[in-house]
């Protein structure tokens, strides 16, 4: 019987020894997940290194991006229109950011809820620093004021990510 349980032991522990190793990214952070561009210009190359060519430069920092890939010191993001392409880690924020969508003003509130008191509307496309959300409710800060708007009017946040 102890011959048994050694050649059953010495089976599974050749078996996960044989299993292939978990692939870890290079930041060790989670993919994906939200940054944000630090500079005004930021090149956007089709391949995760210098001698690929720029593909196009975004100029505007803070602009919310996905990191969907990563590789060595180079990072695939991804913007708001699903355009992607690599950008050097140095050019990236984790300063969370986030973009209001749309084609209307969207109205911020006072508190969490469509019955809460609208303070101020803010157009589509500006970018403002995200403070907190809830499951379904995200505080912005635009202009030194802080309010709250549903997530369904924002990029840079997923669904059910919460942070305070």
């Amino acid at each position: 019987m102890r011959f048994l349980f050694f050649i059953l032991s010495c089976f599974i522990l050749s078996s996960l020894l044989a299993l292939p190793a978990q692939a870890v990214n290079p930041s060790g952070l989670p993919l994906p997940r939200f940054v944000s561009l630090k500079s005004d210009e930021t090149n956007i190359r089709t391949g995760p290194g210098t001698r690929y060519p720029i593909q196009w430069v975004f100029k505007r920092a803070g602009m919310p991006v996905e990191v969907v890939d990563e590789f060595d010191l180079w990072r695939k993001i991804r913007d708001n229109e699903g355009t992607s392409g690599w950008a050097h880690h140095t050019m990236l924020s984790g300063k969370r950011n986030a973009m209001i969508t749309g084609n209307e003003p969207q109205t911020l509130r006072i508190d969490v809820g469509a019955n809460s008191k609208a303070l101020f509307k803010a157009q589509p496309n500006v970018i403002a620093p995200l403070r907190e959300c809830a499951l379904e409710w995200c505080r912005l800060q635009i202009s030194g004021r802080k309010a709250w708007i549903s997530k369904n009017h924002l990029w840079g946040i997923y669904p059910q990510e919460i942070f305070d």
